[in-house]
């Protein structure tokens, strides 16, 4: 699709609410992901459009340190990891991190927002601009006081 110019690609790799059996689930998943993802990186480099495509995986939750009585790892939204790579984003960097439990941010917290206005700066979309919805409701593509992690991009 990227090679015939579509311009967004969605993905979806469902299984990731891991309450229960975690391990053998982000098992397979690290199987499969890994070098798809690899993959992609690699062959959007080798021909060249690596540079304008934005690959982001994300999800909706991060999830908790500890493990739960059924093996699993319940939503925790205060961290979580993205992975971002091409249109623009210096790669083989980490941005921010967690305490040493993992509970909560720590060195260099990014928002949600944050990531979204990154998303827009990579893109060359400006976020600030206000769109009306299909149910003819204003909304900002980026909340207020969301800023672009400007050491992707230096």
């Amino acid at each position: 699709l990227i090679e015939r110019d579509v311009r967004f690609v969605q993905v979806n790799r469902g299984g990731f609410d891991t309450h229960s059996n975690n391990f053998p689930a982000m098992t397979n998943h690290g199987d499969v992901m890994d070098p798809a993802l690899a993959s992609l990186v690699e062959d959007l480099a080798a021909t060249g459009r690596l540079k304008k495509t934005l690959i982001i995986m994300i999800s909706e939750f991060g999830r908790t340190p500890r493990v739960n009585d059924n093996a699993g790892r319940d939503h925790h939204a205060k961290v979580f990891s993205c992975f971002l790579a091409g249109g623009g984003v210096k790669g083989g960097q980490v941005v921010g991190s967690s305490d040493e439990d993992g509970v909560m941010p720590d060195e260099r917290p990014v928002k949600p927002h944050d990531i979204h206005a990154s998303v827009c700066h990579s893109l060359g979309i400006d976020g600030s601009k206000e769109i009306m919805t299909p149910l003819e409701r204003p909304m900002r593509l980026i909340r207020e006081g969301g800023e672009s992690v400007k050491e992707l991009f230096a």
